[in-house]
């Protein structure tokens, strides 16, 4: 996977700072003031950082921002990095300060000069964040940071208090690359095994394969994955940090690739379609992240890989299938397959597990993105606590989610002449009747939310803390919501 960039904190030097190399990145708050590092560049580089503060253009900077000064005068750096910044920024602007660092102008060794700002640990959070590349799949190498310090006080602080940010960052990560990469690397086999991999972290993983499957009743899920050659399967992954009570339960759609199935996608965009296990890689990630920093929470994640291709064995359009739960669906569009995935798992997950809430991602509708747009998830639940609690994380982390509405008016779109239910009711509140259909299979007292996330899990331009592709969107808003609700 892709590693996160090293970052060390050290005590200010200020004897050192003119023979830094590479790039050096000092803060400036909006009044024009600079600290006691700053001062130093400033006074090395002739007086540049001060009469930049005083400029217009300093002026009309957005805070969390900078501007490179290339090749400053009585410095070894190739340029400094010139930041505005609050004194006492809030989580997100330290975070976009960090992130504008990780981007600016040149690669190589960065140092980031912060001395006491009370954000120093999030201004390191950022840059992590948004240093991210995928280029697995590159000949050439891609320029981008190696490495970077960060000068400031009470270094061991700082350090302990990044701890848990560096977690976070290595389970978005594990989320960018499973999202980024190709259907032909990332088979259900292959995702598999990735989750595999993670038993050495302290996480129980169990892959559940087509023949349990069957046992188990999932034939939505399995009516999925027919026309693949890639096998289906659930993975389970288990973090058992919190003592004996139930755990939480996240539950993802893995759909490795999406053809549409005989309902097959027009071939403008199909390409992205590698993404449509999105839900699923938020899922791992989250599983990953909360290993990592070992947290005290009982936390179940269940993902459900196919690939939904067209071939002589797929399911068609017309055909009736029983869930898991016994009740019958007929699928009139083979293209509306996520919601026969998460059918079955999130039916055994409640059966297996009976968990305390849960709450299932997908990237499953494309009318959430005509809704809400690329910055706003939609989110739909069965309990307003839950849901609230999940908003607040969401906000605090600072990725977008909007509630959209459920109702009992709602099912009587999913009407079936032939079976009980069918799993498409075209475009008008599509990922509302969606949402009705999913939540058909959880139980009354089980409380629960609907991530869909096709809006927001790949984006064709650059955000604050992610490169052009995978996002990572959910990981931090769901460990933060186990964080303070789920953890002991």
């Amino acid at each position: 996977m892709t590693t996160p960039i090293s970052i060390n904190f050290v005590a200010p030097d200020i004897d050192a700072i003119s023979a830094l190399k590479g790039k050096v990145a000092v803060l400036v708050s909006p009044d024009g003031k600079i600290d006691t590092l700053a001062r130093r560049v400033n006074r090395l580089s002739k007086g540049a950082i001060a009469r930049f503060s005083e400029s217009d253009e300093f002026t009309k900077l957005e805070a969390g921002t900078g501007v490179m000064l290339s090749y400053p005068a009585g410095m070894e750096a190739d340029g400094v990095f010139i930041v505005k910044l609050s004194k006492r920024p809030t989580v997100t602007e330290a975070r976009k300060a960090g992130a504008a660092m990780a981007v600016a102008k040149g690669a190589g060794a960065l140092t980031v000069l912060v001395a006491g700002n009370p954000k120093a640990a999030d201004i390191s959070y950022g840059l992590a964040l948004r240093a991210y590349t995928f280029d697995a799949h590159k000949t050439a190498e891609t320029a981008e940071i190696r490495g970077a310090s960060m000068m400031v006080n009470h270094p061991e602080e700082v350090a302990a208090a990044a701890g848990p940010m560096a977690a976070l960052t290595e389970g978005v990560f594990f989320t960018r690359d499973l999202v980024n990469e190709p259907s032909n690397v990332l088979t259900t086999e292959d995702f598999a095994a990735r989750l595999a991999a993670m038993q050495e972290l302290g996480l129980d993983v169990e892959i559940i394969e087509e023949a349990e499957l069957a046992k188990l009743g999932m034939r939505t899920l399995l009516a999925v994955g027919q026309g693949s050659t890639s096998p289906s399967k659930v993975v389970v992954m288990r973090w058992n940090g919190g003592g004996d009570e139930a755990p939480f339960a996240l539950v993802g759609k893995g759909v490795v690739f999406d053809s549409g199935g005989i309902s097959i996608k027009p071939a403008a965009g199909m390409e992205d379609m590698t993404m449509d296990m999105g839900g699923a890689g938020v899922v791992s990630g989250v599983m990953r992240s909360l290993a990592l920093r070992n947290a005290k929470a009982n936390v179940v994640g269940v993902v459900g890989l196919v690939e939904n291709m067209p071939d002589g064995d797929a399911m068609r359009p017309g055909d009736v299938i029983r869930s898991m739960k016994g009740d019958t669906i007929e699928v009139n569009n083979t293209d509306a397959e996520g919601r026969l995935v998460l059918a079955d798992v999130l039916w055994y997950t409640q059966e297996r597990f009976a968990p305390t809430a849960m709450i299932n991602l997908a990237t499953l509708t494309g009318t959430i993105i005509i809704g809400l747009g690329h910055e706003n998830a939609g989110v739909f639940s069965n309990n307003d606590d839950l849901c609230d609690d999940f908003l607040k994380a969401a906000k605090a982390e600072n990725e977008g989610a909007w509630r959209m509405p459920l109702s009992p008016a709602y099912d009587k779109l999913l009407k079936s002449r032939v079976a009980d239910m069918k799993n498409s009711c075209g475009r008008p509140a599509g990922s509302s009747t969606a949402g009705q259909f999913l939540q058909r299979f959880v139980k009354p007292e089980t409380p629960w939310i609907h991530l869909d996330i096709a809006g927001v899990a790949l984006l064709s331009t650059d955000s604050d803390l992610a490169p052009t592709g995978a996002t990572g969107w959910g990981v931090r808003a769901l460990d933060r919501l186990i964080s303070d609700k789920f953890e002991d």
